[in-house]
């Protein structure tokens, strides 16, 4: 599967510095090249302060949750998507540093970290996860209990919670093949 995944890379990248090149031709008819460089150069200068600035935000943010008990997660998944942005300014190129600069507002930078701890949260363990970012949190829905699909006989089935009954539980972690 991650070899699937990785086999895409370099088309991507090559889409991606064709993209910025058109980007910069029509950005420099606009502005003129002179200007548009000048943006550029301003761009990947203000993304390498930022890299640093960033960087440093985050590991106090890491040493801050560990020395106070809190889980680390929350505070690494925002460095990290701080991070990316801050990298992705410092690129040469002007998409790459409008989505870099996208990714340091605070409203899509919030969204960049629940979307960065969901992903994370599916590829470790439940115990992992609960170390790295807290409690879970679970949808719970009220009415009827639906019986899970099951190939078990009538007999040796479970029964089914009265509605409304409180039902004890724990995760547990699917086998890995």
């Amino acid at each position: 599967m991650r070899r699937l995944r990785l086999r895409w890379v370099p088309p991507a990248l090559l889409l991606l510095a064709l993209l910025e090149l058109i980007v910069f031709i029509l950005v420099g008819r606009g502005v003129g090249f002179g200007a548009a460089l000048l943006l550029v150069l301003a761009a990947s200068l203000l993304g390498l302060v930022l890299l640093r600035r960033e960087g440093m935000r985050a590991w106090r943010g890491f040493r801050a949750a560990a020395e106070s008990g809190q889980p680390p997660g929350p505070r690494v998944t925002d460095g990290l998507v701080g991070l990316a942005g801050a990298l992705l300014l410092a690129l040469p190129g002007l998409v790459t540093g409008a989505v870099g600069l996208l990714l340091l507002v605070p409203p899509v930078r919030r969204l960049a970290r629940a979307g960065t701890q969901r992903a994370a949260e599916r590829r470790v363990s439940s115990v992992v996860a609960g170390d790295l970012f807290g409690p879970r949190r679970v949808r719970v829905r009220r009415g009827a209990p639906q019986p899970p699909p099951t190939t078990m006989p009538p007999q040796q089935q479970q029964p089914v919670a009265e509605p409304g009954a409180a039902i004890e539980g724990e995760i547990v972690e699917p086998r890995q093949p």
